[in-house]
């Protein structure tokens, strides 16, 4: 494999008031692996949004979240147990205006789904931020993808991003409506790894990303292998998925 070209620059906000942000989708596997080996991961992204999944939902979770945030040099932004398991981490560079965490409809005998959102601003710049896990079934995972593309319009914000575990590869259909309606990031600025699943040297399928609406600047997408300071070790170590990384660049809207 080729050495992993370096990143664009790191977070900035330029005299206009336009941002480059770092966000990072990434599915945790409610904190039953390493977690140690998970902070140092996304210390070493340098994240300033976290989109996670999967976060802890049961006996003490807001101990756990913070806990991980802390370890992450972040703090706490919204979701975890109130969205059914999407969790917002963010940086103390967001200024956050509100946060919503919204339950979807529950299918019988399926695991509750839901969405952990939030607007923020950094720099002059106003964004909406979605952390979704979609259902393992064909059907609802469809449906749900309408109604995460139905909160993004809903959010009266210049720009929005979402980010979460599909649970389907890009030839799907809930996967294929989102990238029709957003931009999907991986394809319009690849960088580092594509494979998100599962973990380590095995990853063969691409079911997590990182979508942007139209009018974000995608600078580069991938899963950060060979980034200074991620290991293959703690990449495997850390959790079953491996996370995307996207940096953007947000212009100032007058």
């Amino acid at each position: 494999m080729d050495p992993t070209p370096p990143l664009p620059p790191k977070s900035v906000t330029e005299p206009d008031g336009s941002v480059v942000i770092r966000v990072l989708s990434y599915n945790i596997r409610s904190l039953h692996d390493d977690e140690d080996a998970l902070a140092r991961v996304i210390r070493a992204c340098a994240p300033d949004l976290v989109l996670a999944q999967e976060a802890p939902r049961f006996f003490r979770w807001r101990k756990h979240a913070a806990r991980l945030a802390a370890k992450c040099d972040l703090v706490v932004l919204g979701g975890g147990a109130t969205a059914s398991g999407p969790l917002l981490l963010c940086s103390l560079r967001a200024l956050v205006e509100r946060t919503e965490d919204v339950l979807l409809p529950l299918s019988p005998g399926r695991h509750r789904r839901g969405f952990a959102t939030a607007v923020v601003r950094f720099g002059a710049v106003r964004l909406g931020v979605i952390s979704a896990h979609l259902s393992l079934a064909r059907e609802e995972r469809t449906r749900q993808a309408g109604m995460l593309l139905d909160r993004v319009a809903s959010m009266d914000v210049p720009y929005v991003i979402a980010g979460g575990d599909v649970n389907e590869t890009p030839a799907g259909d809930a996967f294929g409506r989102l990238a029709g309606a957003l931009q999907d990031c991986w394809a319009v600025a690849p960088w580092g790894g594509e494979h998100t699943f599962p973990a380590g040297p095995g990853a063969d399928r691409r079911i997590d990303a990182v979508f942007a609406s139209r009018g974000v600047e995608v600078l580069a997408c991938g899963v950060p292998v060979g980034l200074p300071g991620v290991t293959s070790a703690d990449l495997g170590a850390a959790t079953d998925h491996l996370p995307v990384l996207a940096v953007l660049r947000l212009a100032a809207v007058p």
